[in-house]
């Protein structure tokens, strides 16, 4: 069984073949919902993969990004406002949707 990142790297390997690019090396990574994990490979010519390191950590993930872009801002606008945010559970509902759509654009 192989993670996430690795099994993104190999389609995208795949794929790079159709363009007949020689060697590649490509990292991935995947920031789930709870974790963030990262595959480094080097595609080779001929469709074989090495993957040289792979790695994750269970306690971080797309929720602490979000949780860390919604404190940051809250605390511009209080800043720039001087409008303290977190009373209003809608208006910080409708920011971390925000957060989490310009996450993913990222």
């Amino acid at each position: 069984m192989i993670n996430e990142p690795t099994a993104a790297a190999i389609a995208y390997g795949l794929e790079l073949f159709k363009t007949k690019e020689r060697k590649k090396n490509v990292l991935v990574f995947d920031l789930g919902g709870g974790t963030f994990d990262v595959s480094i490979l080097t595609i080779l010519e001929g469709g074989t993969f090495e993957v040289k390191a792979v790695a994750g950590d269970t306690h971080l993930g797309g929720e602490d990004f979000d949780n860390r872009m919604v404190d940051h801002c809250v605390r511009e606008f209080k800043r720039k406002w001087e409008k303290d945010l977190t009373p209003n559970k809608k208006a910080l509902g409708r920011l971390r949707c925000a957060c989490e759509k310009a996450k993913r654009i990222l």
